[in-house]
């Protein structure tokens, strides 16, 4: 009986022994990722610091080249080209004036009208499509070839390298150069497109003597 009780012992006490054991075991692997994870912690730890510090130091240097454009660009309005102010008449011969027109080749001093109409005509050049004087785009002017002295009389001479002024009260006075010279029949309308890629241009339009077509003088803004 006393061997019997004692074998039972024995096994109860292999028994807690294996489960002690196996307890050891379970709490040194905890206890390894309890300290893996504790170095991983730490290392995410450093990455978002590390990465927070990026961030700023690119939001530095994206806040340092704002500076440096905004520098620029200061410049940039700073180096603009500057136009010599002019004042020129509001009218002429009770037609609304909107700018002045040079030509110093043909001895040309005329103003352009505002509102282009057969009448209007009769009196000087006129504003007949486009852009206003002085703007990006196409400041498209028409007269006749009359003899008058403010008239286009004398345009046909005109040739490519010549220069022209146009005078306004917002701009003042630019210089073009004559870039372009040609005829068309009156129904081609090219010469009045807008499309300048971002230029300043004029063109002069009039009649050839026998009124069968139209003489094209482009110039654009001179450098």
């Amino acid at each position: 009986m006393k061997k019997i009780n004692q074998k039972k012992n024995d096994k109860k006490t292999k028994k807690r022994i294996v489960n002690l054991f196996f307890i050891l075991i379970f709490l040194g692997t905890l206890s390894f990722f309890i300290k893996e994870r504790n170095i991983e912690n730490k290392i995410i730890e450093n990455k978002l610091r590390e990465s927070n510090y990026n961030i700023e130091n690119v939001s530095s240097d994206i806040s340092k080249e704002d500076g440096k454009n905004i520098t620029n660009s200061t410049n940039n309005i700073n180096t603009t080209k500057q136009y010599e102010k002019e004042n020129i008449i509001e009218e002429y011969k009770g037609y609304d004036v909107i700018a002045k027109l040079e030509i110093p080749k043909i001895n040309l001093e005329t103003y352009v009208l505002k509102t282009y109409s057969e009448e209007a005509l009769k009196i000087s050049v006129v504003k007949f499509w486009g852009a206003d004087p002085n703007r990006e785009g196409n400041f498209c002017i028409a007269g006749h070839n009359f003899k008058n002295n403010n008239m286009f009389k004398n345009l046909k001479k005109l040739e490519i390298g010549d220069n022209l002024f146009v005078i306004d009260e917002k701009q003042g006075r630019i210089e073009y150069e004559v870039f372009d010279v040609y005829k068309v029949l009156p129904e081609n309308v090219e010469c009045l497109s807008q499309e300048t890629n971002g230029e300043k241009q004029v063109t002069l339009i009039t009649c050839t003597n026998d009124s069968k077509e139209r003489i094209i003088i482009k110039a654009r803004e001179r450098d």
